[in-house]
């Protein structure tokens, strides 16, 4: 006699139900670091997002919107998404439009 025969006996009316785990939404808890840099890459500006918290696949896929909506080249890799060019309001305005806190540093 297994558990669900066990509580059969001691609950006779009760009827059973499917149950399903509802999936936990991702949530950044800190803000994503917004910033325009130059140094050791020819003078070539670029904007970084750092602060990732979430997994790499994610990180892909926001990478992907950014660059598709901005038209422009960019990688990521180690929680940190590279962007071509000094777009930061841009990219904050991306990332508030998906959800994100945002906070831009430097100049």
């Amino acid at each position: 006699m297994d558990l669900r025969d066990q509580l059969k006996n001691l609950f006779p009316e009760h009827e059973e139900q499917d149950f399903e785990m509802p999936e936990e939404q991702f949530k950044q808890k800190e803000p994503l670091v917004c910033k325009f840099e130059k140094k050791g890459r020819n003078g070539k500006p670029v904007t970084i997002v750092e602060g990732w918290e979430g997994s790499e696949e994610d990180l892909k896929k926001i990478s992907k919107k950014i660059k598709t909506t901005l038209g422009i080249g960019g990688s990521e890799k180690d929680g940190t998404i590279i962007i071509q060019g000094d777009n930061r309001d841009k990219i904050m305005d991306i990332l508030k439009e998906m959800g994100y806190k945002t906070k831009r540093v430097g100049g």
